[in-house]
């Protein structure tokens, strides 16, 4: 469960677009969608193991909002030339991502029963997130709208809160048993639905398409608050961090 201290950081998090833009006095909207790669960094298979990484990735879509503060809605003009309205945006998020998982690397490729328990054995994660983020803009945020240039590169961190429904199966039967479960995973699956926070850092590059519309690349880390996200948190030297997942996605934005 979200700790009080946490889910008072997850509310701040998502009032800061409404206390910022009141006090720019004027902004705009921006919408888009976002889609792309999903790689899930998790306690299925060896952790840093190539064909792990390769093998657990899936895929994540997700709808943003900005707020702009470089421009007025209300008066369809330029606001207060300021640093802060030039250079940051109010980004908010809802995004779904899945990701089919299996254990992969030498253990589970092994000939024992052992490697037999870890191949046969699946998973699934299945993860809501909803937050907000500050992004930073190195480069003039009205010299790109007006056609300035073409790039638009950028940096953001946020928190998003998180609902999670992990499942996890085996076709040796029942898995929570010694005959069909590897013993660092007994009593250590947990496939309830649960909530947790994610801290979020991302890079990316926004290329202008017209006046009204931008093409989105970003790389996104989110580092979450569980271990259980995957439904595993097993009891051995190689369990140091929680769950996280790297998410590269191509987006429309489409200014209001």
């Amino acid at each position: 469960m979200i700790t009080g201290c946490k889910s008072y950081l997850l509310i701040l998090s998502l009032a800061l677009a409404s206390l910022v833009a009141d006090a720019q006095l004027g902004f705009s909207h921006e919408v888009g969608v976002i889609a792309g790669p999903v790689a899930f960094q998790s306690d299925y298979g060896e952790r840093y193991d190539f064909d792990t990484n390769k093998g657990n990735v899936g895929i994540g879509l997700g709808v943003v909002h900005y707020i702009n503060f470089a421009y007025r809605a209300d008066c369809n003009c330029r606001s207060r030339d300021t640093y802060w309205n030039d250079h940051f945006k109010i980004r908010s998020q809802l995004s779904f991502h899945t990701t089919t998982l299996n254990h992969l690397g030498e253990l589970a490729e092994r000939n024992s029963i052992d490697g037999l328990r870890l191949r046969s054995m699946e998973g699934k994660a299945r993860v809501l997130e909803l937050g907000s983020h500050l992004e930073f803009y190195p480069l003039s945020v009205r010299d790109f709208q007006n056609n300035g240039y073409k790039w638009a590169p950028y940096f953001g961190l946020g928190v998003h809160y998180v609902n999670y429904k992990p499942e996890a199966e085996s076709s040796l039967g029942p898995l929570g048993n010694p005959e069909t479960t590897y013993i660092t995973f007994l009593d250590r699956i947990d496939t309830d639905r649960g909530s947790t926070l994610a801290y979020v850092a991302d890079v990316g590059v926004r290329y202008k398409l017209n006046n009204l519309s931008d093409i989105l690349i970003s790389s996104a880390w989110h580092y979450y608050d569980s271990n259980y996200v995957d439904g595993l948190s097993p009891r051995n030297v190689n369990n140091r961090a929680n769950d996280w997942v790297w998410w590269f996605n191509v987006g429309f934005i489409y200014y209001l």
